[in-house]
């Protein structure tokens, strides 16, 4: 199972039109929109999760195409280290 990142998406994305467009590569094991606490709407990042194959094809496929009138990026989500976010100065 890879974990992949999605983003650039428009905020009227929905967690259903997003499976429905990952899903044409094939079973996406599950999917989180990140969402405006106070309006609903998507931020314009996700993840979701999917198997090897199927996430290397839906990156090759799906990586600066244009969905809803945004150029998405989806690519391997990178693990977040230490240095990332208050390490060591």
């Amino acid at each position: 199972m890879k974990k992949l990142f999605v983003g650039s998406l428009p905020t009227t994305a929905t967690e259903e039109s997003v499976e429905a467009l990952f899903s044409q590569y094939g079973r996406v094991h599950s999917l989180k929109l990140i969402k405006d606490m106070f309006s609903g709407q998507c931020k314009g990042f996700g993840t979701f999760e999917m198997e090897g194959h199927e996430a290397r094809a839906v990156i090759a496929a799906l990586n600066g195409q244009l969905f809803e009138g945004n150029h998405l990026k989806v690519n391997y989500e990178s693990p977040r280290g230490k240095g990332f976010k208050g390490g060591r100065r």
